[in-house]
């Protein structure tokens, strides 16, 4: 599996093999080994999938607290997304900072999300489907969130405010600056 370094580190881009033939293709997609030797150490205890049938809409930015902390496994399995991860970790060199990426159907690429991260994705295609695999189960009361359009950021989202689809929950996250410290290092 290959995985190029980021400006944040502990964030990886993952491309897994993907072997095609006349039938289609075949790939494995997780392999706790390979995850292992890619520096990930993780068990995961839940995947979701969402669908979002316009380009233009935004979930997140999403993370939940302590203890139940989220490690994510983002991939795409139809259409494309920015994928954005944005680094909460009070103390931390990179803290406000963030890696977004394009990741498709078509590239085939995943992004490794750990803890300490908010994470969101702004839909590229229509009828776009994202899975991710997370290492805690979901809890609503450390269920939090992260301003998508927190100026601090710096995101450069592809949609324009006045085109984003939201969900009413999303449009009423606190900035960066209004964060309580969840994580520190």
């Amino acid at each position: 599996m290959h995985a190029p370094p980021l400006n944040i580190p502990e964030i990886k881009l993952l491309t897994p093999k993907i072997f095609r033939d006349h039938r289609g293709f075949f790939s494995e997609t997780y392999n706790l080994r390979t995850m292992k030797e890619a520096g990930i150490d993780a068990i995961f205890v839940q995947d979701n999938h969402s669908l979002s049938a316009e380009p233009g809409t935004i979930r997140g930015l999403h993370f939940q607290t302590p203890p139940h902390a989220q490690d994510k496994l983002i991939r795409v399995t139809r259409g494309a997304i920015l994928d954005v991860a944005v680094d909460i970790r009070n103390g931390s060199p990179t803290f406000g900072q963030h890696v977004a990426v394009q990741i498709s159907a078509e590239n085939w690429q995943q992004l490794w999300i750990p803890k300490g991260f908010a994470h969101g994705f702004c839909t590229l295609k229509p009828n776009t489907e994202v899975l991710y695999k997370t290492t805690a189960y979901f809890d609503q009361s450390c269920d939090k969130g992260l301003a998508w359009d927190d100026p601090d950021l710096n995101i450069e989202w592809p949609v324009s405010p006045d085109r984003v689809k939201l969900s009413d929950k999303d449009r009423r996250h606190p900035r960066l600056s209004e964060l309580p410290h969840y994580f520190a290092l």
